[in-house]
């Protein structure tokens, strides 16, 4: 098959191109085999020869609206040419061949070089119409007329390096591709390798600016927003790899060193961010969010790019393979913090969760450029999703209330901001993580920039439980004040402990007093008192078209049974009594421990104390909390100050900051630290005991030891340092 597809492509250039270098044919042949390895859609195909038109249009697009919102329905035109020439040229369609298809295809064509649509969104000229025709000329070859072929090339030629999409970023390197492509096409062999060029060397670090960061993370625009999964991955690194792989063993190959960095990057940064490596991390979604997708896997092309191409960290590439093929189960525990990014994940072998933040370095979300997203406000705002099976949150998006997110702590307005108010700076700058790769803890300084609201948020992940922090809430606003803890899919029956009886809650929605726990779809949810919490658990209805502004987009109703989760801090947080005194003592707080993959006779039999879970602190001060079964204290230090960690002994820091300890026998093995702030180039850490190292000053009368500690600077700050202490 390989080899009637390569001359079936060597025969589309004879007679256009020059003679050219076997290298180059080699090239060729391997675009042109990736292009058919997947089958024709014979059905599409069917579908648009039943809709085409004489003089080559199709009578299910609108020609007419070319705005942004409308998603250019005319890629439909020329992406249902591209997969007729796919039918035409494929021995296992029915289409093989066709006179009727070849000449659907020709006047297809020729509608569009007649009409040259060209979109108010840049991105429809510069790489959806490029790309279509690029597979379109590569696959029909020498079935094309000259002349056609020819009044194509100035619309292909829009993927150009001079073309305003082209700034360094995710779609950059696309449209170097195409362009590369192209100078193929064209017999350019000089060109193609100063293309080649240039997309070897986008593997690099951008130093704050678009494009890939020190920690693994991805921005594709100056707004600083996590665009890993979306621009970072689809596009940067699979358009890398691509090239990667059709260059293998030529002279146009890439360094060993970029390739191995790319690896690095799919590795630490994209496979990181999603669930086990394999599904979607809702967390990380932008405006994307509120687009129709299908459940499913990731696939294995990538890997195997890069597998052919380097032995470099061959192991967990495979295991990520066998993960998607669904061969294997997941194996991976680690945390990480991209710290460029302010996004926090971690993940066990039966569950992954992340936090999403945003800081006076980021703004919080992308604008719905377009039309998507415009229900994304608060989508930043210490967002906590968490997934055991990466499918918890598939296709809630229309019935999901937008103002009880998970994790977050919102006020509810009558109606969510404007779409073109969702993009904001941040207004903290206390925003962070410390981690060593294994465990971790999340502090956020939050103050909405919409609501006005303050909250000191934090996070404390261990391997079977996290622990969920929050303190000084306060509105500016006389409105109700949620903390959700989960909105997701209900899959089960919602049991809870209630003044100390078991019970499955009727479908509905209400208040529940003295609950000690609360159990959905194997995911236990503990309070270290019983407490007041909102439940609700029953059918919620929205559309597909009430969360976007695009265009034709589905108005169906449709029906979702939700499970929610949440405190309601009240309206009443800032009243005051008829002299002025303030009605309540101090600020709302709130405290929960989340116990994923967990069964109701484990979660009945759990408490704080028989997890080994000693919350230290919860103040707007300092929030800390114990695992004693790990031996780990992890603490947020919002101001200088210090925490008791044991009887008689204490942790002092003498500014902001995070700190975590690793203790054996109250004895202190391993310390790390950080920065949120990105302020500081020392901290300053005061611990109870003798110890020697480098940064360490023992006060032997006082049996207490100064640390000063330096913290990364430039790119690095704010990520975490850590040391072993002998």
């Amino acid at each position: 098959m390989k080899k009637i597809l390569f001359f079936c492509f060597l025969s589309a250039f004879s007679g256009i191109l020059k003679a050219q270098s076997s290298e180059v044919n080699l090239i060729k042949s391997r675009i042109v085999t990736e292009l058919f390895a997947n089958p024709a859609d014979d059905k599409q195909v069917a579908q648009a020869l039943s809709h085409q038109k004489e003089d080559g249009s199709f009578n299910n697009i609108d020609y007419s609206d070319l705005s942004t919102t409308a998603s250019f329905p005319h890629g439909r035109h020329t992406s249902d040419l591209a997969q007729m020439a796919k039918a035409f040229n494929s021995s296992t369609s029915t289409y093989y061949k066709s006179p009727l298809v070849k000449d659907a295809i020709i006047r297809g064509l020729n509608y569009w070089v007649q009409k040259d649509y060209v979109g108010d969104n840049w991105h429809d000229n510069q790489i959806t119409t490029p790309t279509n025709l690029i597979n379109v000329v590569v696959a029909m070859g020498q079935d094309l007329p000259r002349d056609l072929l020819d009044k194509l090339k100035p619309i292909i030629g829009r993927a150009n390096m001079s073309a305003s999409g082209a700034r360094p970023s995710g779609d950059r390197i696309v449209i170097a591709g195409l362009l590369a492509k192209n100078m193929l096409f064209l017999g350019n062999e000089t060109e193609f390798n100063s293309i080649i060029r240039i997309i070897e060397s986008d593997m690099k670090f951008a130093n704050g600016e678009r494009g890939m960061q020190q920690d693994y993370s991805f921005h594709h625009r100056p707004d600083r927003v996590n665009n890993t999964i979306s621009y970072g991955y689809t596009k940067f690194a699979n358009t890398y790899g691509e090239w990667v792989s059709y260059v293998a063993g030529t002279k146009f190959q890439f360094s060993k060193e970029k390739i191995n960095q790319l690896v690095d990057y799919y590795l630490d940064g994209v496979y990181k961010q999603l669930v086990y490596g394999v599904y979607e991390d809702v967390g990380v979604k932008n405006r994307d969010i509120t687009n129709k997708s299908i459940h499913q896997p990731r696939g294995t092309l990538e890997i195997d790019r890069m597998l052919a191409a380097t032995d470099y960290r061959k192991k967990e590439m495979e295991e990520i393979k066998a993960l998607r093929k669904g061969e294997g189960k997941p194996k991976a525990s680690f945390a990480k913090f991209f710290w460029q990014t302010e996004h926090f994940v971690f993940q066990r072998p039966n569950f992954y969760t992340s936090v999403r933040m945003f800081s006076t370095r980021n703004q919080n979300m992308e604008q719905p450029y377009n039309g998507p997203g415009k229900t994304t406000a608060h989508r930043a705002d210490g967002t906590n999703y968490l997934s055991l099976t990466g499918d918890e949150y598939h296709g809630i998006w229309p019935v999901y209330n937008w103002q009880k997110i998970s994790g977050t702590t919102i006020m509810q307005k009558p109606e969510l901001p404007a779409a073109k108010d969702i993009q904001k700076e941040g207004l903290t700058d206390f925003v962070g993580a410390v981690t060593d790769d294994r465990y971790g803890a999340v502090a956020f300084d939050f103050k909405s920039p919409h609501d006005l609201l303050e909250a000191k948020k934090s996070w404390f992940f261990f391997d079977e439980e996290y622990v969920c922090l929050g303190a000084g809430i306060k509105p500016k606003k006389s409105l109700p004040v949620y903390t959700t803890i989960n909105q997701v899919l209900l899959r089960s029956d919602v049991r809870i402990d209630q003044q100390g009886q078991r019970q499955s809650l009727p479908k509905g929605n209400r208040a529940a007093e003295q609950v000690k726990w609360v159990l959905q779809d194997r995911v236990g949810y503990l309070f270290p008192e019983p407490t007041t919490i909102h439940v609700s658990n029953q059918a919620e209805k929205g559309r597909w078209s009430d969360i976007t502004d695009q265009k034709n987009i589905s108005k169906e109703i449709i029906s979702e049974d939700v499970f929610s989760l949440w405190f309601d801090h009240g309206d009443k947080i800032n009243a005051t009594d008829i002299h002025g005194k303030r009605l309540l003592a101090k600020a709302p707080s709130y405290a929960y421990i989340v116990v994923p993959n967990v069964s109701e006779e484990a979660l009945a039999a759990s408490s704080p104390t028989n997890r080994n879970i000693e919350i230290l602190a919860n103040s707007e001060q300092i929030q800390a909390v114990k695992q004693a079964k790990l031996g780990i204290v992890q603490a947020a230090f919002y101001q200088a100050g210090s925490v008791d960690i044991a009887p008689g002994q204490s942790l002092k820091l003498g500014s902001q900051g995070m700190v975590m300890l690793q203790m054996q026998a109250n004895k202190i093995t391993k310390m790390t630290v950080s920065d949120p702030s990105r302020r500081l180039a020392q901290v300053l850490i005061t611990l109870p005991g003798l110890y020697t190292a480098n940064g360490a000053y023992p006060d032997k009368k006082a049996n207490k030891t100064l640390w000063i500690i330096d913290v990364p600077q430039g790119a690095y700050a704010g990520k975490s340092v850590t040391i072993s202490i002998p």
